[in-house]
């Protein structure tokens, strides 16, 4: 039975690093196929995932062994953290090693929204010349509304300010003494919707953010405002988005991330029609690039770990 199990995909070379010392199983469809994987859980003392695969309940039980689960990603919303304290397994995030993805995909996204020009290539390519119709904005002068202020957001902003930006943000978390609010202005919730051009997400999946950004909170941005999530599913109401989608109450959003993933069968049905909307399988911080930093820093934190050098 292997030493450590990998469910979802990870760069080859890192793999090959474990592999040089412990026995490993790697298949990057075992997130779904749960009977196998808690199998192979049961010896298993290190696994190995993204953001699929649920870490909690009969997963964790299976595995009686397990001493250390490596993230590849940040975010912990998929992994019962304090079952995993409780037992003394140890979590590991790739803290950092996807910011610059994660940013350079909102600013991206950000882009691509304001200008309203690259969707039409069928059109185009038919014959049709719609000048007229995609005359977009530039987002030189605009407002950059960041919710949360972490690693991640303070990387939009430097990007965002190189383009000519100003830059808001809001976090009650963040002392108003930190150096970090050297780079944006400190606004409250409510009047960063409404000032913002572009409102980025960049906030966990909590009680308190859930569906932070619902009807009454889209109702305070600008019309012409755009909103990217790219933070957690959840933290948007996306019936309430789509709904303010359709009805022009917002010229665009993208959505990386989803309440259910991948969108169950009927879900989504309502995101169809919306040319003003970009959905993508939660893939931000997801580049050649990045996959080689966070499996290899996740790589480097398991084995450190299992040869007691943690």
């Amino acid at each position: 039975m292997p030493e450590i199990v990998i469910t979802e995909f990870m760069d080859e070379a890192a793999v090959k690093l474990l592999a040089a010392e412990y026995d490993v199983f790697y298949d990057p469809g075992l997130v779904d196929q749960p009977q196998e994987l808690a199998g192979l859980a049961a010896e298993a003392r290190a696994l190995i995932v993204r953001n699929r695969t649920q870490v909690r309940g009969a997963l964790l039980q299976a595995a009686e062994r397990l001493e250390c689960v490596g993230r590849l990603g940040v975010g912990l919303d998929n992994i019962d953290v304090e079952a995993c304290k409780a037992r003394g397994i140890t979590v590991y995030p790739a803290t950092g090693a996807n910011d610059l993805a994660v940013a350079e995909y909102v600013i991206a996204t950000a882009m691509m929204l304001l200008r309203q020009a690259y969707l039409s290539s069928d059109a185009v390519a038919a014959g049709a010349w719609p000048r007229q119709a995609l005359i977009g904005r530039e987002i030189s002068g605009k407002v950059m509304g960041l919710v949360g202020f972490g690693a991640i957001a303070r990387e939009v902003a430097r990007r965002a300010d190189a383009l000519g930006m100003s830059v808001a943000a809001h976090d009650p978390f963040l002392a108003d003494d930190h150096p970090a609010w050297k780079a944006a202005r400190n606004l409250p919730l409510e009047a960063l919707l409404g000032e913002a051009d572009v409102i980025s997400l960049h906030v966990p999946l909590t009680d308190s953010t859930r569906r932070i950004i619902d009807a009454r909170a889209i109702g305070r941005m600008k019309k012409a405002a755009v909103l990217i999530n790219a933070a957690r599913g959840g933290v948007v109401d996306e019936e309430a988005l789509c709904m303010a989608l359709r009805e022009g109450r917002l010229a665009g959003a993208a959505l990386d991330v989803f309440e259910e993933e991948p969108l169950q069968a009927g879900r989504g049905g309502m995101f169809e029609g919306l040319k003003n909307l970009v959905l993508t399988p939660h893939i931000a911080g997801v580049t050649e690039e990045s996959n080689v930093r966070v499996s290899h820093k996740i790589a480097e934190n398991v084995l450190k770990h299992l040869g007691g050098r943690s």
